[in-house]
């Protein structure tokens, strides 16, 4: 599955991804509606960052959780 085009589909399962990714347990605040399609390349950024990474520390965590509430609607 490509990525690379801004679809509904695919930034549902880039949301997804990453609130698994980063624990997230209020998974309310990751509901792929409330995130705009013209933030796409942004929020996948955030994503291939996120998946070269690997482990994440509880700082890098927090700091990706606040960095992806800026692209909510």
């Amino acid at each position: 599955m490509s990525l690379q085009e801004p679809t509904k589909d695919n930034l549902s399962t880039i949301i997804g991804d990453m609130a698994s990714r980063l624990q997230v347990v209020n998974r309310s605040i990751m509901d792929p509606d409330d995130y705009d399609l013209d933030k796409y390349d942004e929020i996948k950024s955030l994503h291939d960052i996120i998946q070269a990474k690997g482990q994440l520390s509880v700082s890098e965590i927090q700091a990706f959780v606040q960095e992806l509430g800026n692209y909510r609607k």
